[in-house]
């Protein structure tokens, strides 16, 4: 530390803004028995309504805690990664709105708004102390944000629930049975209850369970976040050391770091320990696929925070993401419309980037669908999507290779293999996706 304090009195004012070193004390305590009970509820398809995905099939180690896709396919499809295609029968309805993204540190205490709209956020008024919009219907009992991010996915009939009427889970979401009796995460937590293997583990970790009280789907989306957070820590990579203990980085990275941290103002939204201020900002990304509408709605619209607080500064305004291992998380943006981060930052925060967006987006074939260009292909909307963004500063083409090396500097393979790996099995006995 006193050689890093020596270098920082040294640098340049810009680097003086440098974060100060991840510790222990930016993640909340894990339980060891409760990661390894969450680390096989996420590769268990059990919890999708068809018993055919999990939490891994859109978010899997090898493709950065992502799926490698521009827009996925849940319900429907088969394969994995970019080899994910539809099969001939059950066809997914559509795509999924948005691009999976990375979940590296979101265990940190400091992650307290989750998704790119930011739906979920600790919210101490509300009795569950998250808001949701299950609004009062959302239940008690998640252990954090990141634990209640988990049932989203499960309820959605394009991610994990299935279609309307084609399992119990599905049938409960088309008709509103979500919480209480009957509902749709009851369902799930007695088809996990139902496992001799998962009861004895749920009663080792929960001692409520032990003494009798049923396992609810709380515990299971609680285990899960215990497993996300110990998995996929990511603060061991060459800029963790050099902010530790000032081992250099390359010459090229260190250029990227002054630019990041000076005149190319990066570090305006990428701030603190996780490159992330947590907030949202429209910077005029390119919007392609179906949008975030429901069924009833035509357009294919994707309005970002706007559509959670209905504020008009919100338009197209999407959270800053964390920076961690992102050169592996392709493709970017919240809809993944570049395959190359390269790509991204030379089309971030450029408006005139919307016209000129080179459509090469890896979307898997989907026929009789919405258009996935529906929003390019009109010039109001497009124009909407520009004229809510703040331009930024364009890159030139050398200071674009200075940050992504300085980006490539933030990459912990350690975090990116997966402490625990993929299980040999699970304890449903369903295929795992590798």
């Amino acid at each position: 530390m006193k050689r890093l304090a020596a270098l920082l009195l040294c640098a340049t004012p810009a680097l003086a803004d440098l974060p100060a070193p991840v510790t222990d004390a930016a993640y909340a305590p894990l339980n060891p028995a409760e990661v390894r009970l969450g680390w096989l509820l996420f590769y268990d398809p059990i919890l999708s309504g068809n018993r055919n995905i999990s939490c891994a099939t859109c978010h899997h180690p090898r493709f950065g805690t992502s799926d490698g896709l521009s827009l996925g396919l849940g319900e429907g499809a088969i394969g994995l990664g970019p080899d994910r295609h539809i099969g001939a029968d059950n066809i997914p309805e559509q795509r999924i709105p948005r691009n999976a993204p990375g979940l590296f540190n979101l265990g940190a205490i400091e992650f307290t708004r989750l998704f790119d709209d930011g739906r979920i956020e600790a919210d101490a008024a509300r009795p569950s102390g998250i808001r949701t919009p299950m609004d009062d219907e959302m239940v008690t009992g998640f252990a954090s944000v990141l634990s209640a991010q988990t049932m989203f996915p499960v309820l959605s009939p394009d991610e994990m629930a299935g279609h309307y009427s084609e399992n119990d889970v599905s049938k409960a979401v088309r008709s509103g049975r979500i919480t209480g009796a009957g509902g749709a995460w009851q369902i799930i937590a007695e088809r996990v209850a139902a496992i001799p293997e998962y009861r004895t583990q749920f009663g080792s970790v929960y001692g409520e369970i032990a003494a009798g009280r049923a396992i609810a789907f709380t515990d299971i989306s609680n285990a899960i976040a215990a497993f996300v957070a110990a998995e996929w820590r990511a603060d061991e990579s060459p800029f963790d050391t050099f902010l530790r203990e000032g081992a250099p980085l390359s010459p090229e990275a260190a250029d990227g770091m002054a630019l990041f941290y000076g005149e190319a103002g990066c570090s305006a939204c990428h701030s603190g320990a996780f490159q992330t201020d947590h907030a949202f900002h429209a910077v005029a990304e390119p919007q392609l696929g179906p949008g975030k509408a429901e069924r009833f709605e035509t357009h294919s619209r994707d309005e970002g925070r706007f559509r959670v607080t209905g504020q008009a500064e919100d338009l197209f305004a999407f959270r800053t993401p964390s920076l961690r291992n992102v050169t592996a998380t392709g493709p970017w943006g919240h809809a993944g419309a570049y395959l190359t981060l390269e790509g991204f930052l030379a089309g971030h925060g450029q408006i005139a980037a919307l016209a000129n967006y080179d459509r090469k987006a890896l979307l898997p074939t989907l026929p009789d669908t919405k258009p996935d260009w529906a929003i390019l292909d009109s010039a109001e909307e497009t124009a909407a999507i520009g004229a809510a963004a703040t331009p930024l500063r364009p890159l030139l083409s050398a200071e674009i290779g200075s940050i992504l090396a300085f980006l490539d500097s933030m990459t912990d393979s350690t975090a990116l293999t997966g402490r625990l790996g993929i299980p040999d099995s699970v304890p449903s006995g369903l295929p795992i996706d590798r």
